[in-house]
Formats: structure tokens, sequence, C-alpha cells
């Protein structure tokens, strides 16, 4: 039934809003500026490019200015410094500054002078573009005010209601309700019922939220007409603004509040992980909820990189794209990409700037992932431990185009053998260089030990090393043999990661003496194995004794097949037997009974 009211008020309500709208004096085209002497006006102001006008309002009256700039519409994208409103606490602009409206003012601006006279300036800039604003102002006594018109709510929930309500408010209104509850909480606003005048723009009557304890920022939201708004705050804090005009009165509202823990606070549910060809960044979606995002709200440095969204958000990528920034300071190499969060779809916002920066530090013997958030000047930190990717294989030329597969790789004493070291990494601008080789008849490289390379320098007669090639290292040496009789060969080498465009590198440096080991530096050191290596007269000797055992076991019967070959030779001789007893019992009748013929009777 409240519904089917509203629905036959509403045509009435726009008709008064109309009819009001059109009593509005407007000034716009040659005039700019005015003297204002009524106690009460609405103004509606249209100014265009390079407008500099002035307000003043002034009575001689023992009562106080109360200024309300409802609605205000600037030039897009212009600042403080090229366009605003400036209110002066006085007769001229020589007054004392009492406030300033821009465009990015995030209020609906409400100002007191201290006397009886007040002075307000519009300057634009010189962008083309209708600028719009609607300005009120009535003198008031500060000592009246209505029953019923704001104050201090505490408690955990709780109600309030417009003055009068739910009879009709009172014109020329001003009512300011600030609510606070528990620490770590946040509030919940319902109008349970609202009737404020109609009207596009709230521009008459309207009630404003303010996420805080001030009316200068922070608005969440601004209503009026027939509704049941809902609006929520981000802490403890919040405040509710009710203005009225001389004009259409209508019953209110009743509100209620109450209080919501909030959460803890949200440990960053992130995953980096660094390997020397990518980088993988993983984000829960509720991490991101409660930074105040959602997926869609995510770009990486480059845009055109998007991300695979599943129960995560799953940005992975190759080190070298994506708008990522590689920095080496002499010690190491950092790779570094940046995730922006900002809101779709909006045309302003009230959420604060985060970015998400991600680093994949290349150190010695490790990877150091380092992922964190920047919110408000505030940093969380994420690390992890990851490795580059480098492996060693042999091949069967020095074209390096065929690895050998087999292990253990049997070889002829003294062949040459070409080994090759290679960097997994989609990043060009990395170099390769073998330090050291050693080899050993064991895995865990014990005590015994011979060196084929140190320190770039070639120990052994037979080792031959390559020019660099991007990510490859190359050498060969002559296949041996330990004294001690051990069968196997493995062989383990320091691999240093440099800078390819750094000159200086100690990859550049070749062979350095042990006085002059520390005037290069790399970027990244690490390991790498290979094995075992043995020599074909092994494998022929294995050969042989796997042939012999063949033999062996084909020679020697098997206990199961000697018991088949047994039972099966018992079930024949048991078949003859009953074959040759059918035979001789058959004959013997054959013998006992003989045919006679009948004699023929006639």
């Amino acid at each position: 039934m409240r519904a089917l009211r509203q629905f036959l008020l509403l045509p009435l309500i726009a008709a008064l809003a109309l009819a009001q709208d059109n009593s509005i004096e407007s000034t716009g085209g040659p005039r700019c500026g005015a003297s204002l002497h009524e106690q009460n006006k609405a103004l509606r102001i249209e100014l265009n490019a390079n407008a500099n006008c002035a307000w003043q309002i002034q009575r001689n009256t023992n009562q106080t200015i109360r200024l309300v700039f409802s609605h205000f519409k600037f030039a897009p994208s212009s600042s403080c410094e090229t366009e605003s409103i400036k209110i002066y606490d006085g007769p001229s602009t020589n007054s004392p500054l009492l406030g300033q409206v821009c465009n990015d003012t995030d209020a609906v601006p409400v100002l007191q002078s201290s006397s009886d006279s007040l002075t307000f300036t519009i300057t634009t800039n010189s962008v083309a573009f209708t600028r719009n604003f609607f300005v009120f102002y009535y003198y008031f006594s500060p000592e009246t005010r209505p029953e019923n018109c704001g104050g201090q709510l505490t408690g955990p929930n709780g109600t309030f209601t417009s003055p009068n309500y739910p009879a009709a408010y009172p014109e020329f209104t001003y009512c300011v309700w600030h609510i606070q509850t528990a620490k770590n909480s946040k509030i919940k606003l319902q109008f349970q019922d609202f009737f404020l005048e109609l009207d596009k723009n709230c521009q008459f009557d309207f009630t404003a939220v303010y996420d805080g304890l001030t009316t200068n920022t922070g608005l969440i939201g601004k209503a009026c007409g027939l509704a049941q708004p809902k609006f929520e705050s981000s802490s403890n804090v919040m405040t509710v603004v009710l203005f009225t005009d001389y004009a259409n009165s209508y019953r209110g509202f009743s509100a209620q509040y109450t209080s919501v823990p909030l959460p803890g606070p949200v440990e960053p549910d992130t995953l980096l992980t660094c390997s020397s060809d990518s980088m993988k960044i993983v984000l829960s979606k509720s991490y991101l909820a409660s930074l105040g995002y959602k997926e869609t709200d995510l770009q990486l440095s480059d845009p055109s990189c998007t991300p695979v969204i599943t129960n995560s958000v799953i940005f992975s990528f190759p080190l070298a794209s994506c708008g990522t920034t590689k920095k080496d300071d002499g010690q190491s190499i950092t790779y570094t990409n940046i995730i922006s969060l900002s809101p779709t779809g909006n045309i302003i916002t009230r959420q604060k700037s985060v970015q998400i920066i991600a680093k994949c530090k290349m150190e010695n013997n490790s990877t150091l992932e380092v992922i964190y958030v920047t919110k408000s000047n505030t940093i969380q930190n994420t690390t992890a431990v990851g490795r580059y990717n480098v492996s060693m294989s042999f091949y069967d030329s020095d074209s390096f185009s065929k690895p050998i597969h087999q292990s253990p790789y049997y070889v002829d004493l003294n062949q040459t053998l070409f080994a090759q070291v290679s960097l997994h990494s989609t990043d060009p601008n990395l170099s390769v260089f073998v330090d050291t080789c050693i080899a050993s008849p064991q895995p865990d490289f014990g005590s015994l030990t011979y060196d084929l390379i140190r320190s770039g320098c070639n120990k052994d007669d037979t080792v031959v090393t390559y020019p660099p090639l991007e990510h490859y290292g190359r050498f060969k040496f002559n296949a041996f043999r330990f004294l001690q009789g051990s069968p196997s060969v493995y062989l383990q080498c320091d691999i240093l990661i440099c800078d390819s465009k750094n000159a200086n590198s100690r990859c550049t440096k070749g062979c350095i003496s042990r006085q002059k080991r520390a005037i290069s530096s790399y970027m990244w050191k690490t390991k790498t194995v290979v094995g075992p290596i043995r020599l074909k007269r092994n494998l022929r000797s294995a050969d042989n004794s796997e042939s012999l055992a063949k033999a062996d076991a084909e020679e020697t019967p098997n206990p199961q097949q000697y018991s088949f070959y047994t039972l099966s030779l018992v079930v024949l001789i048991s078949n003859i037997i009953i074959v040759v007893a059918v035979i001789l019992k058959y004959r013997k009748r054959q013998a006992g009974y003989g045919y006679q013929k009948i004699p023929n009777s006639y």
C-alpha cells in the first residue's frame, strides 16, 4: 500500500520540484556576479571559459549566513589552481578565506560566516565547457536549532530520525549526526523510511553521508526523493548531514545504524615464482577483495599482458617482456614488474592507490624472489628462494647438435668428449662462463678430485674451451680413468652468469690468476654435475657377463619345467596302458561268442 501511495505521489513531487526550479534565479551569459541582500536566495549559475565573477552577500542584520553549494560541475580535469570557488568571510575578497571548492572536492560544501556579510568568487580556465553551479544561502540565528537535529551517537547500534518525523521537517534545516562505535568495527547505515524533496541532482533537500567525523571530505553518497538508501563506512566513524531549503517539506527519514566487527588484518595471499625463463605472480581473489578490488582491476606494466583467472589471478610471462625492467647493481641482477590496482568503469574513485611490486633478484647461488604491496606508503613483503635453470650435457661432436642421452656414457680411453653448459633463460642479455670444472670417481666429489679447469684456466693439457655463445659455455677434453681402479668419472663445474652488456664482467676476463681474481665481478654462480662416464671395456665386460649368465640359464633346467615334463610322461604311459587293456578285452569277447546259421524251415 505504501508503495502505491509513493507511486501516486511521484508526479506531484516532480511538479512541485519543477515549480521551485522555475522560481530560482539563473545567472548566465553576460551576467557575472551580483550583490545580494535577500534573507535567502537560490542561484543557478552557468559560466563559460575565462570567467572571473564575484558575488557579495550582505544584509544589515545581527545574523549569520549559511552558504551551500549543493551542485557544482567544473571543466573536466581542471585543478584548484585554474578553476575554483573561493569563499571569503566578509564583504570583499580581502576578507579572510573561509574555504575553497574545486573539481576534486569530495563533499557537499556548507559554509558559515562569522558576520552578516560573505563573498564568493568563481574562476574558470580557458577550456571551452559549460560550468554549472547551484548555490543557496540563508540568514539564521546560530542559537536557534530545531529539536532532534543532530548530535553524538556512540552505542554499538541505534536509531535516529529527522526533526518532526513523521511530520514534515522544518525549512532551513541543517542537522549533523556524528556516529562513533568501538574500534576495529565499521558502521552500516540503513534508512528504513526516507522521503525528501525529489531532484535529479539533490540540489534542494538532501542527506549526505561521510566516511569519518568531518564534512569536509570523504563523501560516501548523497540521497533525496523516495528511497531506502544504505551506506557503509570503512571504519568506526560516520557523519550524516540533513539539509533542507525553504519549500516543499516532506516527512523526512527514520534511520538505523549497526556496528560490524572488522576482520583482522589480511596477510598478503600472494605467490611469486622466479625462474631463469619467467616470472609467475599468483594473487588470491580474497586478498584482492580485502584491498577493495576485483580481478578485473589489475594490470601489469604492459597492459597487453593479461592474467589467467581461475580461483586466483595468475600473471605468467617471460622475464624480458610485459614491461619488466632489469637492473644490474654490480652484485646481482634484479627483474621488476608492477601490478597496478585501479577500479574500472568509473570516472572517479575514493579508493587508495595500490601497487603490487614483484622482484626477481638473481644473487649468488640462489634467486631471491620478492613481492611487496604499496598502499598509503605501507610496504608488505613476501620472499622465497629459487634458482637459475642451468644444465650440462655431453654431445657427439663439436657441432653440439646431438646431445648424448645414454647414462652411463661409455667412451674409449682418450676419446674426445664435448661438453656444453646451457642457461635456460628468455633474457638475451646474459652470458655464461665456465669458471671451474673438476672430475671425481665419486658423485659426492670427496677427497679425490682432478682439475680440468680452474678460475677459467685450463689445467688439463687436453682441455680446449670454445668462445662464449649467447647462453652457452662449451669445452672439450679427452677421456681418462682414475688409477685407483674406479669404473666411473663424474664432472662438476662452477658456472658464472654475467650481464653481457657489461664489458668488465668476470665472463669477459677468461683465465685469471689467483692474485687478480677479485678485480672482476659476476652476477650469479651455480654448480652443475654430469656423469657417470665409463670406459667401453667395462661395457664389454658387462655384456659378456650378461651373455654367460643367459647361456647358463638356458642350459640349467628350471625346477618347474622338470616337474611339468615328469607329469606329462606319467600321463602318457597311463594312456598307453589303458588302450592296450581295452584291445585285449575286446579280442577275448569275440572268441567266446560265435555266429550260428538258422536252419531253413521250408
